[in-house]
């Protein structure tokens, strides 16, 4: 039998402006920033950068199928990237949220947040003992088992699900023979977790994301606070998140407010797990299903506390100008709809509408609205999803009291 081939490997030069980003920690290498490289690569294989002086600068996950030519894992001294590195790193993103995530109250979090811990392409969410990974990048796929034994070694979930972005999903079906779905044991399709002490659903195998927004988590615990006595609007409700806090903050009536059936009774079922808190078990709500701008400008109610959080409104670069149109006239309408005292809390999830720019334009609509305001505090990421570069900063969520 002959002997495989073994390839050389792969050796990346970069051009000095990709080469600064790197060494800057930037972990993402564009085709366009390559200026040569010995051989063709395939996705997932390592590819290896030097800089001028033939000095190691990084090494990273080569994927042939994306403009995003090379993720990379690690820059610096060199180090060698196998099953222990991945360990370490995994150890490392677990010990972090022990501290300063995971509690008796609390047990839904997200474990590995992609390109900023080192795993780029990758999530990791646990909701109970399930967790659940979404690869986004087919630069996994040949690692497949590798990182599933190192998961399952650092986080023990008695449960595991892997999710796949549709662009991977033929390769990985038809090359690795990965699909959807659970991995070992089945567990349940929606499985409660407890969220600081409030319990909610996860859609595991089909949800949006991994089954949950858990980046919201902090804003809703402060949405909590500014509840008592209050008649609240959740503006894209979703799964009732904030309304559920707000509830046991004592907010005195809420109302849900989404296009989505699906979501409006997916926040039902939240409502029904907690109705052992006397406080949101005694909260009157209402489910309104309706476009949220137009319901906006045709409702004649008014409310003490409404919070704007919609989906992302801009997915693409080319999407933000609409976007910060759309932004401009959500939180207009929702300022016009709030008694005296009242409270707006605005959130965007859009990454190509930065943060300084979704503050300045909440303002200028409060400045517009005439009336005389305060803010009370600005937020960004939590704990569990640490931003390390620029284009990391998705999260961001203003609020302001108006007279």
């Amino acid at each position: 039998m002959a002997e495989p081939i073994k390839k050389t490997r792969l050796r990346i030069e970069l051009f000095p402006r990709a080469m600064t980003a790197v060494r800057a920690g930037h972990p993402w290498v564009f085709a366009d920033s390559i200026k040569s490289q010995n051989r063709d690569g395939e996705a997932g294989e390592l590819a290896v950068m030097y800089d001028k002086k033939n000095k190691f600068l990084a090494v990273g996950f080569y994927d042939s199928n994306s403009p995003m030519r090379v993720r990379i894992l690690h820059q610096g001294k060199a180090a060698t990237i196998d099953r222990d590195w991945w360990l370490a790193k995994a150890r490392a993103c677990l010990d972090h949220r022990n501290k300063a995530v995971f509690s008796a109250e609390t047990n839904g979090a997200r474990c590995i947040n992609g390109e900023n811990e080192g795993f780029p392409g990758m999530i990791v969410d646990r909701y109970a003992d399930t967790i659940v990974v979404k690869l986004y990048s087919a630069i996994w796929l040949p690692h497949w088992d590798v990182i599933e034994s190192v998961l399952r070694e650092v986080f023990e979930p008695q449960f595991l699900v892997l999710r796949l972005s549709r662009n991977i999903q033929d390769e990985a079906a038809h090359r690795w023979k990965l699909e959807e779905g659970f991995r070992g044991p089945e567990g349940e399709e929606f499985v409660v977790f407890k969220e600081n002490g409030i319990h909610f659903e996860a859609a595991v195998l089909h949800g949006q994301k991994t089954g949950f927004f858990l980046d919201q988590r902090d804003n809703r615990a402060r949405v909590e606070k500014l509840g008592k006595g209050r008649e609240v609007l959740n503006v894209f409700s979703f799964s009732g998140g904030f309304s559920l806090y707000a509830a046991r903050g004592g907010a005195k009536h809420v109302t849900d407010l989404d296009i989505s059936l699906h979501a409006l009774e997916s926040a039902e079922r939240n409502f029904t797990l907690n109705k052992a808190d006397p406080k949101i078990s005694a909260v009157e709500r209402d489910q309104v299903q309706a476009d949220a701008f137009k319901w906006l400008e045709n409702t004649s109610k008014s409310f003490d506390l409404i919070i704007t959080d919609p989906p992302s409104l801009a997915k693409r670069e080319k999407e933000r100008a609409r976007a910060l149109q759309a932004y401009k006239r959500l939180n207009k309408e929702a300022i016009s709809r709030l008694r005296p005292g009242g409270i707006l809390v605005a959130a965007s999830c859009s990454a190509h509408v930065d943060v300084k720019e979704f503050y300045l334009l909440i303002r200028e609509a409060a400045n517009a609205s005439g009336r005389r305001s305060t803010e009370l505090w600005t937020s960004g990421h939590a704990a569990d999803h640490p931003a390390t570069f620029a284009e990391a900063h998705y999260l961001k969520a203003i609020c302001i009291e108006f007279v």
